[in-house]
C-alpha cells in the first residue's frame, strides 16, 4: 500500500530532536523555526514533558469519557488558572478542527440559529462544519443547505452589523492572528466592537486560538492584547506540544447538558498528561516572558536584513514578507542553511513560529542565513 500522496514532501527524515534543533539520519541539524505548524510550544522531547508522558504510560493511556478522569479537572484547573479564565468550563477534544466544529454546535445549540460569519484569507480545520468555514479558496462549501457562511472582510465592522440585522446570525468565528491566510489581524477597535455587537444581538462569538493561542503572542491567548472575553474559545496546536489534543473553552453563558457534545480520543489520559506537563513549563520556565524578549530582538535585528517589505503578527507567530514568491528562499534555507520555515497563503511571506524556548543565538543564526540567502538569490537573478 502507498501513501495517499497529499504533501509535498523534503527529502529529509527526522531521527531526533531536543528543544530547537532536529537531527536527521545522516546526522545533519536543523534549526526549527516553525514548530510543525506551531505544535511545539515548549521545545521537542522537553525532559519534564517526556518523563510526565513516560509516568502515565505506565499507568493507563486511554479509557472512555463515561468514567471519572482527575487528569482532566487538573487540567481545567491549571488552564482555568494561567488565562485568568477560571470561571470558564473545558471541553476536551482531538484536534482544532474538531474543537471549532464543537464551537460552531455549540453556537448553534446556544442560540437556534445556523448562519456563520467568518473572514476572508481565514483557516478553521478540515473536517465538517470547520471545513464549512475555511476560507482557503480549496474548500468553501457549507456544511449543508441550512449552514450558509457569511466571508468579510477584516476591521469592517459596518458589514458585520449588516449581517447581524438579518437575524439569523448564530456565531462570529475569528482568529486571534490569522495563521494559513498570512498573519493578517483585527485591530483592537475592530475586535472591541465585535464584542459588543454580538452582545447586542445575541450572536456567538467564537476566538480560534488553535494557532495564537499557548502563549505564543506573549499573551497566552492573542486577543488578550484586545482586552475581550469571548463566548467560546478554541484550542490545540501548542496544547500538547506534538500529542494531539484540542478543546473549547465556553463561557458562563452556556448550561451544559448530557450529549450535548461528544468525542471519541479526547482528554484521554495521555493527552491530559501531555496537556499538564506544558502549562508546569510555560509556567515554571516564564516562557511568556522569553517571547517578549526575544520578539523585541528579533524586531531590532530583522530591520538590518535587506528586501524585508513588512513584518506582520504578534510574538513568535510572525511573517516575514517580501516582494517575491518565497518557496525558493524558503526550499535554500531548509537544504543548504538547514533551518525550518513555514509558508502560507501569502506566496510572499516566510512563516516563523519556533518553539517558546527559542534563544536569542538563534536568531542571529536565523538573521545570518536569511540575509546570507537572499544576496544569493538576488546575485543569481541580477
Amino acid at each position: 500500500m502507498n501513501l495517499f500522496n497529499v504533501y509535498p514532501l523534503y527529502n529529509i527524515t527526522p531521527v531526533s530532536a531536543i528543544d530547537c534543533t532536529i537531527t536527521d539520519e545522516k546526522g545533519v541539524e536543523y534549526l526549527d523555526l516553525y514548530s510543525g505548524h506551531g505544535v511545539i510550544s515548549i521545545g521537542h522531547t522537553h525532559p519534564e514533558y517526556v518523563a510526565k508522558l513516560k509516568e502515565q504510560l505506565d499507568k493507563i493511556g486511554f479509557y472512555s469519557n463515561a468514567i471519572q478522569n482527575p487528569l482532566q479537572v487538573e487540567l481545567a484547573f491549571k488552564l482555568g488558572k494561567i488565562t485568568g479564565l477560571d470561571n470558564y468550563s473545558l471541553f476536551l477534544c482531538s484536534s482544532g478542527a474538531e474543537a471549532n466544529e464543537n464551537a460552531l454546535k455549540l453556537a448553534s445549540f446556544h442560540n437556534n440559529k445556523s448562519r456563520v460569519i467568518s473572514f476572508n484569507n481565514s483557516f478553521h480545520g478540515r473536517t465538517s462544519a470547520a471545513v464549512a468555514v475555511t476560507d482557503n479558496k480549496r474548500i468553501t462549501a457549507p456544511i449543508n443547505a441550512q449552514q450558509v457562511v457569511a466571508f468579510l472582510p477584516l476591521n469592517n465592522i459596518d458589514l458585520v452589523e449588516i449581517e447581524f440585522i438579518k437575524g439569523d446570525i448564530s456565531c462570529v468565528i475569528i482568529e486571534g492572528i490569522q495563521g494559513v491566510g498570512g498573519l493578517d489581524e483585527g485591530t483592537p477597535e475592530f475586535f472591541q466592537d465585535l464584542k459588543k455587537l454580538c452582545a447586542k444581538y445575541k450572536v456567538v462569538l467564537i476566538l480560534d486560538e488553535v494557532q495564537s493561542g499557548y502563549g505564543r503572542t506573549g499573551k497566552f491567548f492573542a486577543h488578550q492584547h484586545h482586552n475581550i472575553k469571548p463566548d467560546i474559545i478554541s484550542i490545540a496546536k501548542g496544547m500538547g506540544n506534538g500529542f494531539p489534543i484540542g478543546g473549547i473553552l465556553i463561557s458562563p453563558d452556556f448550561e451544559a447538558s448530557y450529549g450535548l457534545l461528544g468525542t471519541t480520543f479526547g482528554g484521554s489520559h495521555l493527552a491530559c498528561a501531555a496537556g499538564i506537563a506544558v502549562l508546569d513549563v510555560i509556567e515554571n520556565e516564564k516562557l511568556m516572558d522569553n517571547v517578549i524578549q526575544v520578539t523585541d530582538y528579533f524586531m531590532n535585528v530583522i530591520k538590518k536584513v535587506p528586501y524585508v517589505k513588512k513584518i506582520k503578527g504578534k510574538g513568535l507567530m510572525l511573517g516575514i514578507e517580501f516582494d517575491f514568491d518565497v518557496s525558493e528562499l524558503r526550499k535554500k534555507l531548509i537544504i543548504e542553511k538547514h533551518i525550518f520555515t513555514g509558508s502560507a497563503n501569502n506566496k510572499n511571506l516566510l512563516r516563523i513560529l519556533p518553539p517558546l524556548t527559542i534563544k536569542k543565538d538563534d536568531i542571529d543564526t536565523f538573521i545570518l542565513a536569511l540575509t546570507e540567502t537572499l544576496e544569493e538569490l538576488k546575485s543569481q537573478t541580477s
